[in-house]
């Protein structure tokens, strides 16, 4: 039997993956928009839909949660919103404002789009779950990186006002913050670093699978950090 239907934006990156498969062992219905068809991004189950979406304009937004909601016998359930990107630079006066949006282009306005367009299907759903994805970053600054510490901590108070605006219509919204994710990117980026200190995507997918169920229905508002030892 089907649980429901997710939308899982970023189910292509490497975290996303681990998301998507996540889903599906559970018996969801997981929809996948991807900004551009790839070759081999075919659906690997019965349960598996993708379908091409810019998800930082409004119109692809709302494409993807049409397609999500699509299938009265596996109504939307969940929303993950998993789109979003790194990039360093130098110190605040070093940086083009230019850079700086478009990390929150990158970061919160997919994350905006799709969650504002879903809410309404939620609701009339009955209820369902929203699940962002901020970082270490938003609570734990560093340096050389502001356009990014500002879109994940506008993703984290996004996160938190829905969370607040929507408790009365039993849904739900919750933020994990990931610190350093063993992708194959990020070893490539690090080949020096001790990888054993990383989580794994499938440990973090775990933890986001969870949070879209309704095996946590009392947990809202909450900002749960999945460093491991990093």
């Amino acid at each position: 039997m089907v649980v429901g239907s997710v939308l899982v934006t970023g189910g292509s990156g490497g975290l996303g993956g681990a998301v998507v498969a996540a889903f599906v062992e559970a018996g969801w219905r997981v929809v996948v928009p991807e900004r551009t068809a790839r070759l081999g991004s075919g659906p690997a189950a019965d349960e598996l839909v993708r379908l091409v979406a810019d998800l930082t304009e409004p119109e692809g937004a709302a494409r993807a949660v049409e397609v999500a909601a699509d299938t009265p016998a596996a109504p939307l359930r969940a929303v993950v919103n998993l789109v979003g990107g790194y990039a360093s630079g130098g110190l605040v006066h070093e940086t083009p404002v230019e850079e700086f949006e478009r990390m929150l282009t990158l970061n919160l306005r997919p994350t905006y789009l799709v969650t504002q367009a879903a809410l309404p299907h939620l609701v009339a759903a009955g209820g369902g779950a929203v699940v962002c994805v901020s970082a270490r970053a938003a609570v734990a600054p560093f340096p050389g990186a502001a356009g990014y510490v500002t879109a994940k901590a506008a993703v984290l108070a996004f996160a938190n006002a829905v969370a607040v605006e929507y408790r009365s219509r039993n849904v739900r919204c919750n933020t994990v913050l990931p610190s350093v994710i063993d992708s194959p990117a990020n070893r490539a980026a690090q080949p020096n670093a001790d990888h054993s200190r990383w989580v794994p995507p499938a440990e973090i997918a775990t933890v986001i699978r969870f949070l879209a169920s309704a095996e946590s229905a009392p947990t809202s508002g909450a900002t749960v950090p999945v460093y491991g030892r990093a």
